[in-house]
């Protein structure tokens, strides 16, 4: 995709989703109960666009491959289409790989793993990327002490379009290990 239809699919779902802005006037999505989060206020909307990437590797299906997922990258923008956040896949303060989200005004960032899926078709669009709540598993102030991220306790993952899986029929013997990034966009909730 080029960078001039790239601007254009992320100002076309900025304008649809929901605005990607940050203050205590951020009023939570609506989700189906299971990834709804109880407790905590949403501080920060940002919309996603990115891949979810999966590799071809031999394993115990009838099939005897699968495309295993290694981790989205992503780009999140704001509202004025600013670049606010980085997600990608890194291991966390206690040493486990986990998803990332970087602050990219003051490198603060969090990881967290999910904690509530859902596929409901009342919410999600046919082919998406499942909705997520994601629990925080840790957080890390920027060098100079930058703290936007800092007090995230959950993540929520909603208004997906695309990241969905490759066809099994694209992973064989003769592509193991190739790789597929496939294309997505998303909302991110960020509560404390």
């Amino acid at each position: 995709m080029s960078a001039k239809t790239m601007a254009l699919v992320v100002g076309l779902a900025i304008g649809v989703c929901s605005a990607a802005h940050a203050g205590d006037d951020v009023t939570p999505p609506a989700v189906p109960s299971d990834i709804q989060v109880l407790g905590y206020k949403p501080f920060l909307v940002a919309h996603a666009v990115g891949t979810q990437n999966f590799i071809c590797v031999p394993a115990a299906t009838p099939a005897g491959v699968d495309w295993v997922f290694i981790g989205p990258q992503a780009t999140a923008f704001d509202n004025e289409l600013e670049q606010i956040i980085t997600h990608a896949q890194s291991v966390n303060p206690v040493g486990v790989i986990d998803a990332v989200w970087q602050s990219s005004k003051d490198t603060s960032a969090v990881w967290a793993t999910k904690d509530g899926e859902s596929t409901d078709p009342n919410y999600v669009t046919p082919g998406a990327i499942a909705w997520l709540r994601l629990r925080v598993t840790g957080a890390q102030l920027g060098p100079l002490g930058g703290d936007r991220l800092w007090e995230t306790k959950y993540i929520q993952r909603v208004n997906t379009i695309g990241g969905a899986k490759p066809s099994l029929s694209a992973c064989m013997p003769s592509a193991f290990y190739t790789r597929k990034l496939v294309y997505y966009s998303a909302d991110y909730y960020f509560y404390r």
